[in-house]
């Protein structure tokens, strides 16, 4: 069961208004970021996973440094054999009767699964011992699947996002050109173009390679290029 999510104008009132707000999962392309760009509120998008297609806002007012993110990464495995493969275990994680925006992106890893889950899906993951008959383990990987972040400058001759992402990422800009191609590549949880323009506050994130938070430009150089700051998670 699917429960409704209250209007993002509505919350983004509530977090304005001094409260900590945070939505379950929902899809990353729905989220309309034109509305978060406000001085009096601070958000992040959390799903476990660098370029994940579903995701938890959270939004609180600016007095309030940080808070946690509200999203557990964990790798369920199970030795019996036949072998589940993404679907077979999204199939038996029904079976637990949990509202579905409970549970974010399933994605296969060694064998088992990588589940991004929150509130009582968190919770019952990690007491979880059977499934479906099976003996299953779990492990907690943590807020997120990411091998980690950091904050990177880097000089590029324009704002597309080819451009961009192929500096950041470390990539040839043919091989980032070929996963836009593909539809792999998302701005701001929108399938992207390669001739779109990325702006500070906007997030890049490409299947395989991470996301891209575009901080700011830094300056312009003599020769006309600029020199950006990225957040990178890979």
């Amino acid at each position: 069961m699917t429960k409704a999510t209250p209007k993002l104008s509505t919350l983004v009132a509530q977090a304005a208004g001094g409260r900590v707000v945070r939505t379950h999962f929902v899809e990353a392309e729905s989220i309309d970021r034109r509305l978060l760009s406000q001085d009096d509120i601070k958000y992040q998008l959390a799903g476990g996973f660098p370029d994940a297609r579903r995701v938890v806002l959270t939004m609180h007012p600016p007095h309030i440094p940080a808070v946690d993110s509200g999203v557990t990464v964990y790798r369920l495995d199970s030795e019996a054999a036949p072998v589940w493969d993404a679907q077979d275990w999204q199939v038996q994680l029904r079976r637990l009767d949990l509202p579905e925006e409970l549970f974010g992106d399933i994605r296969e890893e060694r064998g088992g699964v990588l589940v991004a889950a929150t509130g009582k899906a968190a919770r019952a993951l990690a007491d979880l011992s059977e499934l479906g008959g099976r003996a299953v383990t779990v492990e907690e990987v943590g807020e997120s699947a990411g091998r980690g972040s950091k904050v990177r400058e880097v000089v590029v001759p324009s704002m597309r996002i080819d451009v961009v992402g192929a500096k950041g990422f470390g990539v040839s800009r043919a091989y980032f050109q070929q996963g836009i191609e593909g539809g792999k590549v998302r701005l701001n949880g929108q399938v992207a173009r390669s001739s779109a323009e990325i702006r500070e506050g906007d997030s890049l994130a490409a299947e395989g390679l991470g996301r891209i938070d575009f901080k700011r430009v830094v300056n312009e150089t003599r020769r006309g290029n600029y020199k950006v700051e990225l957040n990178i998670e890979k």
